[in-house]
């Protein structure tokens, strides 16, 4: 592959965000070090799917799969006991925090993934959150992006030293069809993606990530390329 001379870790979960987040990294020239974390929840499938994904960026043999095993617990996307939500409507997923917010996921990830960006000596570390996306979840919002900026500039060397490493979210501010139509337009292989929280092939249609994606593809006027468990009237404005 050709040699570029910037680094930029991805934060990469097989989903259609993270995804996106590749394709923008590496449509502005970074070098790119994809890294996925399996901490134990239900829709591991989507490892597969990052996988893929860094295969077909070509940098299969930079891709890291980090192990936190059942540490992070607290969520129904990791805790047996608890059911993950299905068949809401876009105004009830849009309420409260949701059972799916897993307790410092995001907070970890970073925290791995900028101790690996240190030591490679990357200058970016992507990652795919969305204030928009009708989550709630409290690590998804630009004040704890700015936080954790605070946190590499202060508590690194590379940080304290000036060179300093950029936590790039360039789809935070954006609804999930500007992400569909920008990933769309820098070719994201979205085909290769899975968001179901269920872990389910083909994708439930029913979960709240389901249920977020296919709004966010009919409002971009497009066709989810993955398929469905249940059927989709793509033409509709509202989902099923």
């Amino acid at each position: 592959m050709e040699h570029r001379a910037l680094r930029a870790v991805v934060i990469l979960s097989g989903g259609l965000d993270s995804t996106t987040c590749m394709a923008i990294a590496d449509h502005e020239g970074y070098e790119l070090y994809p890294i996925t974390f399996s901490y134990g929840q239900k829709h591991a499938v989507e490892l597969e799917s990052a996988k893929q994904v860094a295969a077909h960026y070509r940098v299969g043999d930079r891709h890291r799969v980090v192990d936190l095993g059942n540490f992070i617990r607290g969520s129904s996307l990791t805790d047996p006991d608890q059911s993950i939500p299905v068949g809401r409507s876009l105004e009830e997923i849009g309420t409260g925090v949701p059972s799916t917010y897993v307790p410092g996921r995001n907070t970890v990830f970073l925290s791995l993934a900028l101790s690996f960006a240190e030591r490679i000596d990357a200058q970016a570390i992507f990652i795919g959150v969305n204030a928009l996306d009708y989550s709630g979840y409290p690590d998804c919002r630009p004040e704890f992006l700015q936080a954790f900026q605070r946190v590499i500039d202060t508590g690194t060397v590379a940080g304290t030293e000036g060179a300093g490493i950029r936590l790039k979210a360039p789809l935070v501010h954006l609804t999930k069809a500007e992400i569909i139509r920008r990933g769309s337009q820098l070719g994201a292989p979205y085909a290769l993606t899975h968001s179901c929280y269920q872990g389910t092939v083909p994708a439930c249609g029913v979960c709240d990530s389901c249920r977020i994606r296919i709004q966010g593809f009919r409002e971009a006027g497009l066709v989810d390329p993955i398929p469905y468990a249940v059927p989709i009237a793509w033409q509709s404005d509202r989902p099923n």
